[in-house]
């Protein structure tokens, strides 16, 4: 009977958590339509032009509030990356990648004379800036919200699946109720509060946003305690300290490409899926002909194998 104690422990556990994600919890993520080709079996590829916009978004939105520290420019134009050129091998020497790096400034290793920083161009070797001196100054700009690091986003946030983590950024930068859905009121003590009204199913009631967060059903929490309906059937989602960030036309994409906000997530999302793994393309690029090798090494050695024992007997 002791086998049968942990399969009850397991058995209650998921029964917990179903429970759990029935009543509320972060809503599941999605995909755009198409999927991600980067998904794709065998082996699927990164839509560089996308990346291209991706990084926009991330240069002209993210970075004033979050870094990417783990990349470096040179990334930028290596192979697979969104500014790779057949004609720089070597990163370091694309113009493209240079012109990027050099639009910021860095803080050189070396002091001058007087022992004050001396600060120079970025050059391809440097990593992303930071936008921030330090996590102190980070809470004390974003009223005391601490914004992550891009680098790795969304392999945090991935559950496992290939796109999982793309998937859940696309959605949280679409998931914000509209700007009309956010109804604004007075309460009889003389508080003005943001709110949002659920009609839709066993969903019914209002859903009050405090003051500087702002609700997204994609982003993990709680929102009961906001909550004015059946507690049984909150709504999915939290509140985060970010507000919508990609309204319609945000930015004008060099392009030409129509800077929707179903776009713009789309692009970031893409960018920050390379971000998270820049090697991923000639990683996948080998995948192929490993499996073909594998298989003629198999065939080989099964009839070496026969060949070596064929006179014994087994």
């Amino acid at each position: 009977m002791k086998f049968l104690r942990p399969l009850i422990i397991g058995l209650g556990a998921l029964a917990i958590g179903l429970t759990a994600d029935a009543a509320g919890g972060a809503k599941k993520s999605k995909a755009p339509e198409g999927g991600w080709p980067f998904a794709k079996v065998p082996a699927g590829q990164l839509d560089q032009q996308s990346m291209q916009r991706g990084f926009q978004v991330y240069k002209e939105v993210c970075a004033s509030c979050h870094g990417m520290k783990l990349l470096s420019y040179r990334n930028l134009g290596e192979p697979g990356g969104p500014f790779y050129d057949d004609a720089y091998p070597n990163a370091n020497d694309n113009p493209l990648v240079k012109a990027i790096a050099a639009e910021y400034e860095v803080m050189d290793a070396t002091p001058d004379e007087f022992g004050d920083p001396v600060f120079r161009p970025a050059i391809p070797a440097d990593t992303f800036r930071e936008p921030y001196p330090n996590e102190q100054a980070a809470r004390a700009a974003n009223g005391g919200a601490l914004p992550p690091d891009l680098s790795v986003i969304t392999k945090a946030r991935g559950k496992g699946a290939e796109g999982d983590g793309a998937s859940y950024v696309y959605s949280l930068m679409k998931g914000y109720p509209s700007f009309d859905e956010v109804k604004f009121r007075e309460e009889p003590n003389g508080e003005f509060v943001n709110y949002l009204e659920f009609d839709d199913g066993e969903k019914v009631g209002e859903l009050i946003q405090p003051i500087g967060v702002y609700y997204n059903p994609y982003f993990a929490g709680d929102t009961a305690p906001q909550w004015s309906g059946d507690p049984r059937h909150k709504p999915y989602g939290g509140f985060l300290a970010m507000p919508a960030q990609l309204p319609d036309g945000r930015v004008e994409y060099m392009d030409g490409t129509e800077a929707t906000t179903a776009q713009m997530a789309y692009d970031v999302a893409m960018f920050l899926h390379w971000a998270g793994d820049p090697k991923q393309v000639q990683r996948k690029s080998l995948a192929l002909p490993v499996m073909i090798y594998l298989v003629l090494l198999s065939i080989l050695l099964w009839f070496s194998y026969k060949r070596i024992w064929r006179n014994v007997a087994h």
